[in-house]
């Protein structure tokens, strides 16, 4: 059974549209803006290494016209610094990537000496970082109630993982792809739950299409490996909605048509270096031999410790009520779970860098699944005690991540 709390729509500053609820979520949201700025005012000024300097370097020489980042026309000039695998063009990222990074520099030209340079560097990604929690909130509050939206939040702004990657605190531009990757999922089931509706079904869905389009682009465009969501998709989609297969495929194809345009833009429309991109795209880069090395696998432990000791209990709990008890088997759980397990498969199969798109996206519907399984807890009488022990490791989590953030400041 799929919980969903279906906000009216008369009155946009009406009291059931910014309730209590939404007081709750901005509070927590302000917490984690304060978080990721406390990050950035204690890194500067020895932040900002070697590669974030070549990332803004190639973005601006794009916007001032003087080629395309992450292809040869910028990495062979002396503009741009070729990687040292010589790889000309970038195989994991697409222009998108370079651009976001690049755009507050860009606009309000600011040197690197500058105190505004950490902070309009980062600014972009803590926006994203905003949003990114924002859509978790509102996502799980319709799947699960207040209960569940309130404990996917308060997870993602204590995770320390989250608040580096958006602080960008020795942490890649990463906040991207996983925003982009978790709006196409939803969208897209949101979208199957549409398809019985009695109209032409294809076109009325059109804004929900090209917010589907949207956010590929911007999950594709900021790591080529998380394409592999497409499938997912249409497994979702064909799942939800097994009586309007066609639609379904029309939808999703003409989603995927949208996002080749955006990223086709991001490239400022060279045909040329546009399918030589595409051809060098890793768009499935994985080492097979991962999965018999244990160093794989510590690395994902620690990745999740990194995201909040409390996913060591809460994860393993979660996944055994979710196994050991029906009411808790629902699509509304089973997806989130789905795609987390899917990219922490992914993370152990590309074990190579610290960081990865893959375990801050797996992590990030795992709060999702977690809220889902707590909020099931709390309608169940019998299972109080339960609850309270959910209730308490997520207190004790963000308890855990203000005490660590204090230290760096001394």
């Amino acid at each position: 059974m799929v919980k969903q709390s279906v906000l009216p729509m008369s009155g946009i500053f009406s009291s059931q549209r910014f309730g209590r609820p939404q007081l709750v979520a901005a509070a927590l949201l302000l917490v984690f803006v304060g978080e990721c700025a406390w990050l950035v005012a204690h890194e500067y000024p020895n932040a900002g290494g070697a590669d974030e300097f070549v990332r803004i370097e190639e973005g601006l020489a794009q916007f001032h016209g003087l080629g395309v980042a992450g292809t040869p026309a910028i990495r062979a000039t002396p503009l741009g610094s070729v990687p040292a695998q010589n790889e000309l063009y970038d195989p994991h990222h697409s222009p998108l990537w370079y651009l976001i990074a690049a755009a507050p520099i860009f606009v309000f030209h600011v040197s690197p000496d500058s105190v505004l340079w950490m902070w309009l560097t980062r600014g972009p990604f803590v926006l994203l970082g905003t949003l990114l929690g924002a859509s978790l909130w509102y996502v799980s509050r319709r799947l699960y109630g207040n209960a569940g939206g309130y404990v996917a939040l308060a997870l993602y702004c204590s995770s320390p993982a989250v608040i580096r990657g958006s602080a960008l605190w020795v942490a890649q531009p990463d906040v991207a792809g996983a925003w982009g990757t978790f709006g196409a999922v939803f969208t897209a089931i949101a979208v199957s739950h549409t398809l019985y509706a009695p109209r032409e079904v294809v076109l009325w869905n059109w804004r929900r299409i090209v917010l589907l389009g949207v956010s590929l682009t911007l999950a594709i465009g900021s790591q080529f490996g998380l394409a592999i969501v497409i499938p997912v998709l249409l497994a979702f989609m064909l799942y939800a909605a097994p009586e309007r297969k066609g639609a379904a495929i029309v939808i999703l194809a003409a989603a995927c048509l949208i996002a080749l345009l955006l990223l086709f833009a991001s490239y400022f429309f060279h045909p040329a270096l546009f399918f030589q991109g595409l051809k060098h795209a890793r768009l499935f880069d994985v080492n097979w031999r991962s999965i018999a090395m244990p160093g794989a696998y510590r690395q994902v432990l620690n990745e999740m410790i990194g995201s909040g000791p409390a996913l060591l209990v809460l994860f393993p709990s979660a996944l055994l009520i979710f196994l050991l008890w029906p009411r808790a088997r629902y699509f509304g759980n089973t997806a989130p779970l789905l795609v987390a397990v899917l990219f922490l498969l992914q993370r152990i199969l590309s074990p190579h860098g610290t960081g990865s798109v893959f375990s801050l996206t797996a992590v990030t519907f795992l709060f999702v699944f977690i809220s889902g399984i707590a909020a099931d807890l709390l309608e169940a009488k019998s299972l109080e005690s339960i609850s309270a022990v959910f209730v308490g490791l997520v207190a004790a989590n963000a308890l855990w991540d203000l005490v660590g953030l204090a230290r760096l400041g001394h």
